[in-house]
């Protein structure tokens, strides 16, 4: 009887122990976004129009297994691009960001490879939807040696993101406010600390309107560097 008891024990303690493993923790996480805009129909970018902004936000870990879990998360982005010709320094210079910001709903599938002592090697993927919420265009430079400079609020579209129709408030120089993507993403995980490389491929294109070829190249491209904390 003594051997059953304790055999019992055994059991549930390794039972509630699982139990545990697999419950849902929440991850505090945030970072640099190094954000670009395509400008070719295959995706290429301009290194040189990186543009650098942040992320930050909410996941929430929830375990199929030891080494499987999904990701939903609530982060706000930043994204865009940005376009200098010369220097702050020259007689003629030019230089404009647009800097939209985004909630993004990412909804990653992660997986883990233990490695030796309490660290572990992560590899993920999934889909994303975001929402465009606020951000700046800003323009300045000089000509002729005399400065200028303006910043003004970026226009979202109202768009409906249930149909593929036009939008239904297109307009130029609006934004598409929803975009949906995929992301890909790697790192390492040591005890409770997360450091993770995330890259974002946009879907949509992001300006507002009928697809045509001038501009359904434009879409949103992110490399993210982030730093999570799991509770």
């Amino acid at each position: 009887m003594k051997k059953i008891i304790i055999l019992l024990s055994c059991y549930l303690i390794s039972t509630v122990v699982t139990a545990q493993k697999k419950m849902p923790s929440l991850i505090i996480t945030g970072g640099l976004n190094l954000a670009n805009i395509t400008e070719s129909a295959g995706g290429k970018v301009d290194d040189a129009k990186t543009l650098t902004s942040f992320h930050a936000g909410l996941l929430v870990d929830i375990p199929f297994n030891a080494g499987f879990a999904f990701q939903p998360g609530l982060l706000i982005s930043g994204k865009g691009s940005k376009v200098q010709d010369g220097n702050p320094a020259d007689n003629n210079y030019y230089k404009a960001t647009i800097n939209p910001i985004y909630i993004e709903m990412p909804l990653n599938f992660v997986g883990s490879i233990r490695l030796p002592g309490n660290a572990a090697i992560i590899l993920g993927a999934g889909p994303y939807v975001a929402m465009g919420i606020a951000g700046k265009n800003k323009v300045e430079g000089k000509y002729l040696g005399v400065g200028f400079k303006s910043e003004n609020n970026i226009d979202f579209s109202n768009d409906d993101p249930t149909t593929l129709n036009y939008e239904e408030d297109a307009g130029i120089g609006k934004m598409k406010r929803f975009d949906v993507g995929a992301n890909v993403l790697g790192g390492i995980e040591i005890g409770k600390i997360m450091l993770r490389a995330n890259y974002g491929f946009g879907f949509n294109k992001i300006n507002s309107g009928g697809d045509n070829n001038a501009d359904n190249k434009n879409k949103n491209r992110v490399l993210g560097l982030s730093l999570g904390v799991k509770l």
